[in-house]
């Protein structure tokens, strides 16, 4: 399964589709993403009401599951920031995945901060007891769990494990240290998409990981089950590891599927070869879709280059016709053609 998701990477990186095309799939992506993760904890949000959200646009919804998709797009805009700054994975990048996934819904002194309590997963059942289905360790191990999990995250690298692995490996370990006294689920599927990203998986990110595991959640769970306690839990990482190979196997075949066809598409259509950007000019166009408005200190600060550099991309993308120029001067903004 790794072999072929790595000969779809080099097919994907390769592909030529028209910026609007991937600026909807990356769009897409986003929205599956959020949804899915956010879902799965039990937010009630549909597809549509998050879409709402990620184009900054009020909903009629209940306040916490309104943070909580929020929260997980700036999780996820934070990672992108930390793999553009080639920040290494330590303590302070997790803790602040953390607290980006919670704030507003945790109180302060636990969003970002490890437990300094007992955690249990609990099973809640209509008309029954609840039922104790895994119990985390002790809070005075959890700081010494992460730094160990973080300390071996840069030993894979060093050794080259391949991304899949060591982000599932996280995935789970995450799920067994029960750092956190919620959102713990959410911060471990960010930080398996961080490690992916990082070590250049990221498929132009054009998946949804996420969207696997929502799609059958008893599937996901029973997968990532571990045991009834940590020192007593699962430590044959293999059943756990195909399921999520599997599912991103799968999720990438569904990208190549995409992009292979609108390749095919643009590759018949008599356009321009200055159509088909280059990855500053599609990092440009991300943020920009993001923040709905950009100015060339923006491009500057998102690339790390010379202002003359950023004015250059900026006019091309106006050339094209793909952004549109707000005022003159030193005040004009850039925002994308309708």
């Amino acid at each position: 399964m790794l072999t072929v998701v790595a000969e779809a990477r080099a097919v994907i990186e390769r592909a030529k589709i028209l910026p609007k095309q991937e600026l909807k799939l990356r769009r897409q992506a986003l929205i599956r993403m959020s949804h899915s993760s956010t879902a799965i904890e039990g937010n009630q949000l549909n597809m549509r009401e998050v879409e709402a959200i990620v184009g900054r646009k009020k909903i009629d919804a209940p306040q916490r599951d309104i943070f909580e998709v929020q929260n997980y797009l700036n999780a996820l805009k934070y990672i992108e920031q930390v793999v553009e700054k080639k920040q290494s994975i330590t303590k302070k990048v997790l803790l602040k995945i953390h607290k980006l996934v919670t704030d507003k819904t945790l109180n302060e002194e636990s969003s970002g901060h490890y437990r300094n309590g007992p955690i249990f997963v609990v099973r809640r059942r209509l008309g029954f007891p609840n039922e104790v289905m895994y119990t985390g360790p002790d809070a005075k191990k959890v700081p010494e769990l992460c730094a160990g999990l973080i300390a071996w995250i840069a030993e894979s690298e060093k050794h080259d494990v391949n991304p899949i692995i060591v982000a599932g490996i996280v995935h789970q370990e995450i799920a067994a240290i029960h750092p956190f006294n919620d959102g713990n689920g959410r911060t471990a599927r960010a930080l398996a998409t961080l490690i992916l990203y990082k070590r250049g998986y990221d498929f132009r990110k054009l998946f949804a990981l996420e969207d696997y595991y929502n799609k059958n959640r008893q599937e996901y769970y029973k997968a990532i089950n571990i045991g009834k306690t940590y020192d007593e839990r699962r430590i044959d990482f293999t059943s756990w590891l195909e399921y999520f190979s599997k599912g991103f196997k799968e999720e990438i075949d569904d990208v190549k599927k995409k992009i292979m066809a609108l390749s095919a598409k643009a590759g018949s259509l008599s356009v321009d070869s200055q159509v088909f950007l280059d990855k500053d000019q599609m990092k440009i166009l991300d943020f920009l879709d993001k923040l709905g408005r950009i100015n060339v200190n923006d491009v500057v600060d998102i690339l790390i280059c010379p202002k003359r550099t950023a004015q250059l991309h900026l006019q091309k993308l106006k050339k094209i016709g793909i952004i549109s120029q707000i005022g003159k001067g030193p005040a004009s903004a850039y925002v994308l053609k309708k």
